[in-house]
């Protein structure tokens, strides 16, 4: 009995058949790939985000007072754990493209794209994915790095949301949103921490002792009862960290063959690049945008 391998048999007709009927026969076949169930695809939700706007991704640590805890993490403020999340965010910056400047405090950050970012076609469910997915998997790679002697016991997680901006104006004061608020979570920690560290009141008692406090009562405190002058607190902890584009001269080696060499020899060569470097200043205020317009030049 014969057994006949059709698909060797329809493979060989197939390059027998002149080029324009194999033509014919690919666009066909194109055209049946088109199933009955691609309906489905009607379902999915237009999430294209409204053109000409910035577009801010920000990440939130998902359950991160548990995280925290169980980390070790320093209290009330863990540079260990706020310089891994920079090198996440700074990893974002290069991994994607068009994100034009980040802010960070505490287990969150923020991403802001070009306005004219025509990304995925600036489909929300892409922008937001990918970040997530790049600074979540980032931070698991970069554990060690700033935890040498801290295990990572279970993987993080972070969520995330999209938000469009249509104006300049509107871009700065979300901005200056996250950095007043970053004002105010940390001078709230640092008296916390220090009624509980060194006055060893439980933590009831001590947001008891700061309930209705404005924060000239909290920076009394903290200057009266533990002699700490808050302004002189570092500024990473007050005004978190803002990532911007910058170019930057690095010195690497190369091995060359000079002329009239037989070797190479090894030499010290200067190159400038792009990459996104941390300041921590203040960007309510006028002076930051004023000093870095390349930033919102996109506005046209």
């Amino acid at each position: 009995m014969w057994v006949i391998n059709t698909a060797i048999v329809a493979s060989r007709v197939s390059l027998a058949v002149a080029p324009s009927c194999r033509r014919v026969a690919v666009s066909s076949r194109v055209a049946m790939a088109k199933s009955k169930f691609e309906y489905v695809r009607d379902f999915e939700m237009d999430d294209t985000c409204l053109a000409h706007c910035w577009v801010v991704v920000r990440l939130d640590g998902r359950n991160f007072h548990r995280f925290a805890e169980k980390h070790n993490f320093a209290k009330p403020n863990d540079s260990r754990a706020l310089e891994l999340m920079t090198q996440c965010a700074q990893t974002v910056m290069i991994q994607l493209e068009d994100i034009v400047m980040a802010y960070g405090q505490s287990d969150e950050y923020s991403f802001v794209f070009k306005r004219k970012s025509n990304w995925f076609r600036r489909r929300a469910s892409k922008f937001m994915t990918n970040v997530a997915s790049q600074f979540a998997s980032s931070y698991v790679f970069y554990w060690k790095d700033y935890f040498k002697d801290q295990d990572l016991l279970y993987p993080p997680a972070f969520d995330g949301r999209v938000v469009v901006y249509p104006s300049n104006q509107t871009l700065k004061d979300y901005l200056s949103w996250r950095q007043a608020d970053c004002h105010i979570n940390n001078l709230y920690n640092t008296v916390f921490w220090m009624l509980i560290q060194r006055s060893k009141l439980t933590p009831a008692q001590a947001q008891e002792r700061l309930q209705g406090t404005l924060a000239a009562d909290k920076n009394e405190i903290l200057f009266s009862e533990y002699n700490i002058n808050y302004n002189n607190e570092p500024p990473m902890y007050r005004k978190g960290t803002v990532l911007i584009w910058k170019k930057i001269k690095e010195v690497i080696s190369k091995e060359i063959k000079l002329p009239g060499e037989t070797e190479e020899k090894k030499v010290e060569v200067t190159r400038t690049r792009t990459k996104p470097v941390a300041l921590h200043c203040d960007i309510i205020g006028d002076a930051f945008w004023k000093e870095h317009p390349e930033i919102l030049e996109d506005d046209s």
